[in-house]
């Protein structure tokens, strides 16, 4: 499908946008900021490519914004980079989810809110580290085995909203500290790509009665040494107003890459939004 779309914040020049599956093509435009499209160039794998949607803006058939939509319950995650006016036109023409969690740098963000209302919520901090920069930290872990999913999710329980599977650990690399046999911290990732060289860091959690005697850094710190073994670089989001957690990772030689939102988007209704605007005025939020 192309079609083209009137760009307001260039004028009188004109997009293309479209839909592709060409991964060379992608590849190529995320490797221009590498550790901020992590997740969308690990989603270039074949385990993940057939779970994704894409979208692109070119000028003059060279790309200059990409929208990455990932399949799913909603709300699914959508990715953009590039260009402002180019991520615009694609999310009013191409990739268009009534609900969303996107992830966008900075300059984006208004040319998504002309298209979504945005959920307020702290900045996000993309970490990264490699084998240069990487200074692990000692303590006692274990690698978890898929047959310890129970375990891993009675803990994740605590503190998120999904399950995950046993393949979860399978796939990915996951490593967890006991006390008297009780999962008490554990650490994991969210994708691994093989062909990018590269892996994200999440799912750190501790139980609440075991907090601040470093078992997050201790079990991040597992699982960062384990992917440098085959990644160039492994990375993190963490958010801004979590001074601690940032502490802890700058401590294992994570350095802060960018900040960007990571917000609940709404698709706009005219109607909808043409009730709620007033309402908005005669009853303005209060700040805490």
């Amino acid at each position: 499908m192309v079609t083209l779309a009137q760009a307001g914040a260039r004028g009188g020049d004109r997009l293309a946008v479209r839909f592709t599956t060409d991964r060379p093509l992608l590849r190529a435009f995320l490797e221009g900021d590498r550790l901020f499209s992590a997740y969308a160039l690990c989603d270039l794998d074949d385990r993940e490519f057939s779970r994704t949607r894409w979208g692109m803006a070119l000028e003059r058939e060279e790309p200059v914004a990409v929208v990455l939509e990932y399949a799913g319950v909603a709300p699914q995650p959508v990715f953009t980079l590039g260009e402002p006016d180019g991520v615009e036109a694609i999310l009013r023409e191409l990739i268009r989810p009534r609900v969303a969690y996107m992830a966008m740098l900075q300059p984006a963000v208004v040319a998504v809110a002309r298209q979504y209302r945005i959920d307020p919520g702290p900045a996000m901090v993309r970490m990264w580290v490699d084998r240069s920069t990487f200074r692990p930290h000692s303590g006692v872990t274990t690698r978890l085995l898929p047959s310890e999913i129970g375990d891993l999710n009675r803990l994740y329980d605590l503190g998120f909203t999904s399950w995950l599977p046993a393949g979860a650990i399978a796939e990915g690399v996951y490593y967890g500290v006991r006390v008297r046999g009780q999962l008490i911290a554990a650490a994991g990732t969210h994708v691994i790509s093989r062909e990018a060289r590269m892996a994200v860091v999440g799912n750190v959690l501790t139980h609440q009665d075991y907090r601040g005697r470093g078992h997050a850094k201790t079990t991040t710190s597992a699982v960062t040494q384990e992917l440098l073994r085959t990644c160039d670089q492994v990375v993190l989001n963490v958010r801004s107003d979590n001074p601690p957690a940032i502490a802890a990772y700058r401590a294992l030689g994570y350095q802060e890459h960018c900040r960007f939102e990571e917000r609940l988007v709404h698709r706009r209704s005219g109607t909808w939004d043409g009730i709620m605007s007033p309402l908005r005025r005669l009853f303005p939020r209060k700040e805490p």
